[in-house]
């Protein structure tokens, strides 16, 4: 037999020898040659016919006695790379983790083979390879034999609309994948298309990060579209594209009659009032998303009016990021005021911490609470706090109340503490105030804990205090 046509099946798979018929190389990417076009402008290099050279033949090399190792080192051989030690030491692994690792396209093809008869690893790290399109490929036709690998991660790796179309043809298959992230891959409008297409059908993935892509109105569309047709979809990330005007109203118009999804972020995206009053009409509706973030789309009060028309009626949001967007206090007191209004709102952490609020705002914080006792909201500071703290200094009245009692600070946050653990949630701290009856109103309280600092769980971290 000729050099040329030597081939060796591994795990099934049968494979040009390289040394015998090379590669070509790739053409050089956007950082050697001082070019970087836009996404658009690259060429999809996807085969029609969903044809690559992992063709599966009768041949299983587990039952011919190669283990998993050997049969990476004779695949990476075949292809002609160095094979990835982390990969041997974690042979057993149910995660395996190999982003940035530069493993390339035929990489990914050695990996790819090895994983067909694989049957540990779960979750499949590979962020930040270069795996390009091609690589892509090769996994995806790795996944139509491997049914035990449920979480996939190739955000970063150039992927654009031919490696979108690979993937799409996969997801099509309803293989056993629940989570992929997808983030800063290249995909414009078209890769929207074919996930709307392939998700359309596809009842197996619960979880899909597309953020950091080039989504913009047509891109919107075609996602809207999927929010309407999937029933499996329970988090979606589509944070940092270009989703505003008509394609925030169509994503919006699919979550309106969407049944399923609990998770949506939307932040760092550009919806404005527009977006904003399309997103108010679909909560009106919706009744299974249970966090929302909007963080900075250009949100402004007038978008915040339009927003609460439907968080009036919304019973099931627990959760709202709104963080670096142009809301004044009036805006945050129309938010506020909006969950005072509404006593079904389920509502339960509010962030809009950089946002600086009024004193009135705190006020009727205070109030709302009365009537949604696990609503936290986490703000900048307080407008007027200067000017009205130098008449009292919230941090001072607490340790001369406190000293009166022959009591330190530190005493004082530790019998909140039942764990021990430092750390007391901001409503605990709130409540041991007043049940302790210091001379404190509830604008003070709020600008005490506002200076201990909130993390975005609520919790204060008192070792400042020391242990005396």
């Amino acid at each position: 037999m000729a050099e040329k046509e030597r081939r060796i099946s591994l795990a099934g798979m049968p494979l040009r020898d390289v040394k015998a018929e090379p590669e070509p190389e790739p053409e050089p990417g956007p950082e050697e040659s001082g070019d970087v076009p836009p996404p658009g402008d690259q060429p999809d290099s996807a085969d029609d016919d969903w044809d690559t050279d992992l063709e599966l033949d009768d041949i299983d090399m587990r039952k011919a006695g190669v283990s998993d190792a050997e049969l990476y080192l004779r695949a990476c051989e075949v292809v002609g790379v160095i094979p990835a030690t982390y990969y041997l030491r974690h042979l057993g692994s149910a995660t395996l983790d190999m982003s940035h690792r530069s493993l390339g396209r035929k990489g990914a093809k050695a990996l790819a083979i090895a994983l067909v008869s694989n049957l540990n690893i779960t979750d499949l790290e590979l962020e930040d390879n270069c795996i390009l399109a091609e690589g892509a490929r090769y996994l995806m036709e790795m996944l139509k034999e491997n049914c035990s690998i449920q979480r996939m991660n190739l955000s970063n790796n150039n992927l654009q609309a031919a490696g979108a179309k690979n993937i799409a043809k996969m997801l099509a298959d309803d293989t056993s994948i629940k989570s992929l992230a997808l983030s800063a891959n290249g995909f414009l409008d078209e890769a929207a298309k074919y996930f709307a297409d392939a998700l359309a059908s596809n009842f197996q993935v619960k979880s899909l990060d597309l953020s950091h892509n080039w989504f913009c109105e047509t891109g919107g569309e075609h996602l809207g579209h999927m929010l309407a047709s999937n029933d499996s979809l329970k988090t979606l990330n589509l944070s940092w594209n270009f989703l505003r005007m008509s394609g925030a109203v169509a994503l919006c118009s699919g979550l309106k009659v969407n049944i399923t999804l609990k998770h949506l972020d939307l932040s760092y995206n550009g919806f404005g009032s527009e977006g904003a009053q399309a997103l108010g009409d679909a909560l009106r509706h919706n009744n299974t998303l249970l966090s929302l973030d909007l963080s900075s789309n250009r949100v402004t009060d007038e978008a915040t009016r339009l927003l609460c028309h439907g968080l009036g009626s919304n019973d099931t949001l627990r959760a709202l990021r709104l963080l670096h967007n142009p809301i004044t206090p009036q805006g945050a007191l129309l938010l506020l005021n909006t969950v005072k209004n509404n006593p079904k709102s389920g509502l339960e952490d509010i962030n809009i911490s950089t946002v600086v609020v009024s004193e009135a705002f705190v006020e009727l914080l205070e109030s709302v609470r009365q009537d949604h006792p696990v609503l936290e909201v986490r703000y900048k500071g307080v407008a007027g706090y200067f000017s009205r703290s130098r008449k009292t200094d919230p941090m001072k009245v607490v340790q001369q109340f406190l000293e009166e009692r022959k009591q330190s600070l530190a005493e004082f946050f530790r019998r909140i503490d039942k764990d021990g653990t430092m750390r007391v949630h901001a409503s605990e701290l709130k409540k041991a105030i007043q049940q302790a009856k210091m001379p404190l109103d509830c604008f003070n309280i709020e600008v005490f804990i506002q200076k201990l600092g909130v993390d975005k769980t609520g919790m204060i971290d008192y070792s400042f205090t020391g242990q005396s």
